[in-house]
């Protein structure tokens, strides 16, 4: 039996995001049959898990980059990690709150792990969650995690203790949300979010005690007449809309009883609610965000906006979608735009379906002029960030979003294969045909994308796709961090990198002349095409020497640029 934590160190921080993963991947269904407020969209449990997936990821990533050390990582640098990879990966208002509970606790717990400095953090959370949420209703998960907080509150040193307390109050307030909020009382249900923290409390409770907290047995939930919803230990009723009151009562004794009258989905004050979900991250100065929150609170409802040191997530519900992005240009540099659509229908909020199409192509790509150029050609696109690889759950999303019986997934990195691997897999349980074609870099997957013929049989398009990349070699520059041994010899700090198909091939002292080499080094094997996607900062004299260098040394290969926006690398070199 391992050896149980004293404190939240490093390694207990990788256990707690690794455990509340689990958790939430075996009540996502339950928790989104309970979702009916802000709206009853169905996906609070989904977007839970997502956004806990990503900060599993981030602190995974953190674990890596110490493998070859005889020490883990630092515990502030395990649950900063956590906390940023939840503000990136948050999906949902839920899960935005989640990022905004996961930062304030990282605030404390990056200055020691014990029983005192949990019950700060919890405290922390809750505060820090309460104040990004720009009207905040009692009955939601920011009653559940003050109650926690609350409950953990004392003088015992004991972390155990204190872990537990809070998991009991958690659980407590979840039991009373429906008598705090009209629209569960109506519907026989708790709180979906607050559900879904009572179940990563319930990780945390596990990490530290060795052993999973007790809870009752689940059954599906939902709006089905007189099925209960179980709240770890007890239950209230869920009731079909138009039912008849039946009681049901929890553990501690409390009972939930009230009569569903009309649409389970509509906000409290009857109105239908605005059109769309409108969510990015964000790059701005804090006194920028302080008027963004204005502007978008006079927009709609349901505003969150969490982080701070720069990068903020934002939520919001409006019916000016353009506007609301427009704000977030005012205020700084949005990206990782995600906009949903909802339709009212029949008095009850839905997401819009249309007939899904036959073919689609995933593409992840490294920055936003790619992304522009993949959506003109038709694929539906993921940003891979510098520093920050797409989880699995969001490349699940990006198939979901194709809308397609027949998807094509290019991940581009050698990095995503088993990522991609498992998105893929994930999505064939939901019925969609998926082939996982292997691209290693961006200009692979421009390569099969300019193949692509969703008219010819899948499996056909699926060869010709693999065949295109598979021909393409590519290359891209990078800057040294560090003095360091490569497969061409020593490099120093601050030296430029040609690197061929994964390995370090040249080392330079500048751009052009380092990509000069690369381009020399890849055509003398032949070619008849080059395609350069340049960086953000990368000028277009550059690209301008660099064709002319084809023309002078390869007079039959032609030559293509494309602006790749803001990427990891500053170019990136693909021949074919």
């Amino acid at each position: 039996m391992p050896q149980l934590p004293d404190d939240l160190d490093a390694v207990a921080v990788r256990t707690w995001c690794s455990l509340a993963l689990e958790a939430l991947g075996r009540e996502r269904a339950e928790i989104d049959a309970i979702n009916v407020y802000p709206i009853a969209d169905g996906d609070t449990g989904t977007n839970l898990y997502l956004t806990v997936e990503s900060a599993a990821a981030a602190v995974e990533a953190v674990f890596a980059a110490h493998e070859t050390g005889a020490t883990a990582p630092a515990t502030a640098d395990a649950v900063r990690a956590m906390a940023h990879g939840a503000l990136i990966g948050a999906r949902g208002n839920s899960g935005t709150i989640l990022a905004q509970l996961l930062r304030g606790m990282a605030g404390v717990l990056a200055d020691g792990g014990d029983a005192a400095h949990l019950r700060l953090a919890l405290t922390s959370a809750a505060d820090a969650a309460r104040q990004a949420v720009a009207h905040p209703v009692e009955g939601t998960v920011l009653t559940v995690a003050a109650e926690a907080a609350q409950a953990a509150r004392g003088e015992d040193p004991d972390l155990r203790t204190v872990v537990t307390a809070a998991y009991d109050g958690a659980r407590a307030a979840l039991a009373r949300t429906p008598e705090q909020l009209a629209v569960l009382g109506r519907a026989g249900v708790v709180d979906a979010g607050g559900r879904g923290l009572v179940a990563v409390l319930g990780a945390l409770v596990e990490t530290v005690t060795g052993q999973a907290p007790v809870r009752g047995p689940r059954t599906a939930s939902g709006n089905a007449a007189k099925t209960p919803v179980t709240v770890d230990g007890g239950s209230v009723v869920g009731l079909p809309v138009g039912g008849t009151p039946v009681e049901g009562v929890t553990e501690g004794g409390l009972a939930a009883s009230a009569p569903v009258e009309g649409p389970l989905d509509c906000p409290e004050d009857g109105s239908a609610g605005p059109a769309f979900e409108v969510i990015y991250l964000l790059e701005a100065r804090d006194e920028q965000v302080a008027r963004l929150r204005t502007r978008l609170d006079a927009l709609g409802d349901s505003l969150v906006v969490v982080g701070g040191d720069g990068l903020w997530h934002v939520h919001v519900h409006v019916d000016d979608a353009g506007a609301a992005v427009e704000a977030g240009v005012e205020a700084g540099r949005p990206y990782r735009i995600r906009i949903t659509h909802f339709a009212t229908e029949s008095g009850h909020d839905v997401r819009v379906q249309a007939e899904p199409a036959q073919r689609a192509v995933v593409v992840v790509v490294p920055g936003d002029g790619l992304a522009g150029l993949c959506t003109e050609a038709g694929a539906t696109t993921v940003i891979a960030r510098p520093g920050e690889p797409p989880a699995s759950g969001e490349l699940v999303d990006a198939i979901r979003r194709a809308h397609a019986r027949e998807v094509v997934l290019l991940p581009n990195d050698a990095a995503l294969r088993h990522t991609a691997a498992a998105a893929a897999e994930q999505a064939r349980t939901e019925g969609v045909r998926v082939a996982l074609v292997p691209t290693r870099a961006a200009v692979q997957g421009i390569a099969a994308l300019a193949v692509h013929e969703p008219d010819r049989g899948f499996d056909e398009d699926v060869v010709a796709m693999t065949a295109a990349a598979g021909a393409t070699r590519y290359a891209e520059l990078a800057v040294a961090e560090r003095q360091s041994w490569t497969m061409a010899g020593i490099c120093q700090a601050g030296d430029i990198l040609g690197l061929i198909d994964g390995d370090v091939a040249v080392i330079g002292s500048d751009v052009p002349h380092t990509a000069r080499t690369v381009l020399d080094r890849m055509l003398a094997a032949g070619g008849e095409l080059v395609t350069l996607v340049l960086g953000e900062d990368v000028p277009d004299a550059l690209a301008d020497a660099l064709e002319e260098h084809v023309r002078e040394g390869h007079l039959a290969v032609d030559t293509v640029v494309y602006r790749g926006g803001h990427q990891r690398a500053p170019l990136l070199i693909g021949v074919e």
